[in-house]
């Protein structure tokens, strides 16, 4: 095992640069997540610490050592992609020893070394098998399996649940999360889906354009996000984010358009009439009688939980409420934010005002 050092990474193709001096610190032994949309550079990160991109300038280490010329295969990685990239002629066992029987490991060692990744991963009743005779889940755990045997100092995943559905992919999460208690060998998982990222990781970073917009675990990223990106971007169904100025003067509250007001416990100083961004997650709505006045538009019952989309102040919310209410299309609803887990935001910089 080992930690990984990202010190000032950048990344150009040609004149254009889509990595800006990343930093990211690693400890020895945690599962780290690179979470951001599509194009924010996260694989292309990943494939500069497994090697497979050259970098533009700055420092990746793996425990002591500086990997920025260390070939992939000397960097002591093991790398599971999204389409599997097992071969279709070898059986499962085969494809987990073959990096193994290129170093020309001994007979008994491989063997050992396949058959714990198997009993770790349930794949013994597979191991004579092909993989077109395998579902994408076995697939996927041979994968892993393969990565296993080389006993690497870290483990890279490159989104590879993105292939599987809905209910394999929860299943395989768990899989992958256990797997890393068991082995306590320093992860690095890129993934675009941020409740992939929010249930598996000790650490998350969250990436856009090319930069990191903040790192932090799962619930401090969910409870203090440092920008309207993460505001946004972190959490199912996303935060509410209506536009706004500041009331300071008397009691502190915000108004919205349309003239809505909404709570705050406080306001920063000097902030009378400041144009801000007002963030409230969907499940810190309730109903009350004091509460702004909103007209239902869509009703989504999920079975634990009923997502109510509505208008307030022209501008659409959405509150999650697990109690069952019986709400239709057109219904007036008093809708009451929580005024101590409000979120507020400068609109002009998107930073976080509020502590």
């Amino acid at each position: 095992m080992a930690s990984v050092e990202i010190r000032d990474v950048r990344k150009a193709f040609g004149a254009t640069e889509v990595i800006h001096g990343v930093n990211i610190e690693i400890e020895d032994g945690a599962f780290v997540v690179l979470v951001g949309p599509s194009g924010c550079g996260k694989s292309t990160l990943l494939r500069m610490i497994a090697g497979l991109e050259n970098i533009t300038a700055g420092e990746i280490k793996i425990g002591d050592r500086v990997v920025n010329d260390v070939p992939p295969k000397e960097r002591d990685i093991a790398m599971v992609f999204q389409n599997y990239a097992l071969y279709p002629h070898m059986t499962v066992a085969a494809n987990m020893a073959f990096s193994l029987k290129l170093r020309r490991a001994a007979r008994a060692e491989v063997e050992a070394r396949v058959k714990r990744a198997a009993e770790i991963l349930g794949l013994v009743p597979y191991l004579d098998r092909y993989p077109r005779q395998l579902s994408g889940g076995q697939r996927q755990r041979v994968a892993m399996g393969r990565a296993i045997v080389r006993d690497p100092q870290v483990f890279l995943f490159d989104e590879p649940l993105s292939n599987l559905d809905a209910k394999l992919r929860v299943a395989m999460r768990t899989e992958i999360k256990e797997l890393h208690q068991r082995l306590e060998t320093t992860t690095v998982y890129v993934t675009h889906d941020q409740i992939e990222a929010m249930t598996m990781a000790d650490t998350i970073v969250v990436m856009h354009d090319g930069i990191v917009e903040q790192i932090g675990t799962p619930l401090e990223l969910y409870d203090r996000p440092d920008n309207l990106f993460v505001a946004g971007f972190i959490g199912s169904p996303a935060m509410n984010l209506v536009k706004g100025r500041i009331k300071a003067n008397g009691k502190a509250a915000f108004t919205g358009p349309n003239g809505v007001q909404l709570p705050l416990a406080s306001a920063p100083s000097h902030s009378e009439g400041r144009p801000v961004i007002y963030g409230i997650r969907p499940e810190h709505f309730t109903i009350a009688d004091d509460g702004a006045e909103a007209e239902i538009v869509v009703v989504e019952p999920t079975g634990s939980e009923t997502q109510v989309f509505a208008k307030l102040g022209g501008e659409e919310v959405v509150a999650v409420f697990r109690e069952r209410h019986q709400f239709n299309p057109g219904d007036k609803i008093r809708l009451k934010p929580d005024p101590r887990l409000v979120h507020l935001f400068d609109e002009a910089t998107g930073k976080r005002l509020n502590a």
